[in-house]
């Protein structure tokens, strides 16, 4: 997924991107963006596990679900 639609989506601040680019960091970055995710698309937490540990398969479910966008929109997005 695009890191930039992904933190707009997740209402978290663009530099989070250089924390993507530090190795150890970048894995706990991952996993609250993740979080994060699910928790924009009223998922729970064990969807957000599921898209830590096969984003593969849970990514597609997430797009293709009934799952509504739960956060209030971006005026500038």
């Amino acid at each position: 997924m695009n890191w930039l639609v992904e933190l707009k989506l997740i209402k978290r601040p663009l530099w989070w991107i250089i924390l993507l680019f530090i190795p150890c960091v970048a894995f706990i970055v991952h996993i609250i963006m993740m979080i994060d995710l699910a928790k924009a698309f009223g998922k729970s937490t064990g969807f957000a596990i599921g898209l830590i540990i096969v984003p593969y398969i849970f990514l597609p479910v997430l797009a293709f679900s009934d799952a509504q966008y739960q956060l209030e929109p971006d005026p500038l997005f």
